[in-house]
């Protein structure tokens, strides 16, 4: 196992722990084992919620590394899905997911990877798919700063003792502001400020 960091950007790309995970696990300068260890450790919500206890289901999944798999999705509450790469996340959520709702609910002409059949995209009005893909005239027009999440963070950002201290205001955060992002990748970052 081979942690990189402290950090990400500029202070990033040092090696901070490499060994076998409980190796890391004993580096002190380690995050990712002090996570590992339970060290460190984010606290499970006491609640959840609970979602309307409705699906939507995909049988028989087996496009790519998929081997024949059922999964269901629950509706009503903010779900992901992961796993290591190469293990057929994208190909369960936009070859197979994705385009059988999509061909059911909106007549797309795409087609879907090979699964045997989903159930549940009754319960849906629709489906709209986002992702970070433009959607205005400049390459920096997405949903999230259609949906205004970016507004947030900016204010997040203007609340910390730093900007504070400097005087930044949220205008200060914005991908359009020289010494507001990262100019190597565009991004807003507020590790700048420390």
């Amino acid at each position: 196992m081979i942690d990189v960091g402290p950090g990400a950007g500029e202070k990033g790309g040092q090696i901070v722990a490499a060994g076998t995970p409980k190796q890391v696990m004993r580096s002190a300068k380690s995050l990712t084992g002090q996570y590992l260890s339970g060290k460190k450790f984010i606290k499970v919500p006491l609640e959840r919620k609970a979602g309307s206890g409705d699906f939507v289901e995909v049988f028989g999944a087996e496009e790519n590394n998929l081997k024949k798999i059922n999964v269901k999705f629950p509706l009503g509450k903010f779900i992901s899905v992961t796993g290591v790469s190469g293990s057929g996340k994208s190909t369960l959520v936009n070859t197979i997911l994705k385009r059988a709702l999509a061909q059911k609910m909106n007549r797309n002409s795409h087609k879907p990877g090979k699964y045997k059949k989903i159930t549940g995209y009754d319960k849906l009005e629709k489906m709209i798919a986002i992702d970070q893909s433009p959607i205005g005239r400049t390459p920096r027009s997405n949903p999230a700063t259609y949906t205004g999440v970016f507004d947030d963070i900016r204010d997040l950002f203007a609340q910390t003792n730093e900007a504070k201290l400097r005087g930044y205001k949220k205008g200060r955060f914005s991908f359009n502001v020289k010494g507001g992002r990262c100019e190597n990748c565009m991004v807003m970052e507020l590790s700048r400020l420390k």
